[in-house]
């Protein structure tokens, strides 16, 4: 990881890289990075999950409340760490889309004020491709072209890189994204909520071959229409009704064993379809990012499938797979190297921001 804890300025083709701020709001947690270059300085993030737990899933509401009362703090604390001033910033960056319209419109009035405060340019940037830039900050440069496997709770996306900013999206999910499936599972098992971090904690200790939970649009009729794209609602549908069997039946629910079946479902179809696609497309580089990237099975098949495939494997560390700034300010820094014009200061968010527009 690149790191620093003081306004030191790398130089990129002779000339000092900018300093950017990014700002992160797109769900749960209000994230500040600062990024010089390919260089973290700071990252910095107040999160409102224990706030959701009670209700079982993010409430719009109390995560904009929750975004409006961390925002001055978490920005302050991020410049402190990193010993640098407003003043000494470049640019702003904040994520525009996709995410909930109430968080997003928090972190983008902010973006603005700071903007317009400052006289210095704004950048609305993609959420989903920061999940996948961010490993600029920890690996380096992206090569030409990259495959990114983007995996969240909202999202399950394989998308084609070219130079950092230019993006195609290959596939995506028809219907619950990863993510999204573990924690709808986890709430099935009685697990708390975020079901993720709770189901892979339980897998560690069952049988992945227990259980053979289906494999959704892995079937030869599928592969024609479907070879990119990503289906978990049969896979969740299957699990309920295999632990209802076992409680009608009055047999225990073996957790530990449903847990690890289920994550190897997810992963099998997730990593083997990333990596035909990778050999379809000729791409020698996979990047895998976003808040179920965190998941042990995925990171461990990926690694093996990767590895017997001749692709380089890049994932962030954990910490850097949930949302935060520094992801935001790294595609900033990338935006900023390639001399994209900057966004409006009349800027929208957008909750469904296509994944092939980087920038407002």
């Amino acid at each position: 990881m690149r790191s620093a804890t003081s306004s030191r300025a790398p130089i990129l083709d002779g000339v000092t890289a900018p300093l950017v701020l990014g700002i992160e709001t797109s769900c749960d947690e209000t994230g500040v990075g600062l990024v010089r270059g390919y260089d973290l300085l700071v990252d910095a993030v107040a999160s409102s999950v224990d706030e959701h737990a009670r209700f079982g899933g993010i409430i719009p509401e109390i995560a904009s409340r929750a975004h409006l009362e961390a925002m001055v703090p978490t920005i302050e604390r991020a410049l402190a760490t990193a010993e640098v001033t407003l003043d000494d910033v470049d640019a702003i960056a904040v994520t525009a889309g996709p995410g909930l319209v109430g968080p997003l419109t928090i972190g983008a009035a902010a973006a603005k004020a700071l903007a317009v405060g400052l006289g210095k340019p704004l950048y609305g940037v993609n959420h989903v491709i920061g999940h996948a830039v961010v490993d600029e900050l920890v690996d380096g440069a992206f090569p030409e072209r990259v495959m990114a496997l983007v995996v969240s709770g909202g999202h399950s996306s394989l998308l084609m890189i070219d130079d950092t900013v230019n993006v195609t999206e290959l596939g995506s999910t028809l219907d619950d994204a990863a993510g999204e499936a573990f924690d709808k599972v986890g709430r099935l098992l009685g697990l708390p909520y975020p079901g993720g971090p709770h189901i892979d904690r339980l897998a560690r200790e069952g049988d992945p071959d227990a259980i053979r939970f289906p494999r959704g649009l892995t079937a030869p009729k599928d592969q024609a229409k479907h070879a990119t794209d990503f289906s978990f609602s049969g896979l969740k549908t299957a699990v309920a009704r295999w632990v209802e069997a076992r409680r009608d039946a009055g047999e225990d629910v073996p957790l530990p064993d449903v847990a690890a079946s289920f994550a190897a479902a997810v992963a099998d179809v997730l990593t083997a379809k990333t990596i035909a696609a990778c050999r379809r497309e000729g791409v020698s580089t996979l990047v895998v990012g976003g808040g179920f990237s965190a998941n042990s099975q995925l990171r461990d098949m990926a690694a093996a499938r990767c590895a017997e495939a001749g692709i380089e494997l890049r994932i962030p560390p954990i910490r850097y797979c949930t949302d935060n700034g520094a992801m935001i300010a790294a595609l900033g820094s990338a935006v900023v190297r390639r001399g994209m014009p900057p966004s409006p200061l009349d800027l929208p968010v957008d909750s469904t921001m296509p994944l092939t527009q980087v920038l407002v």
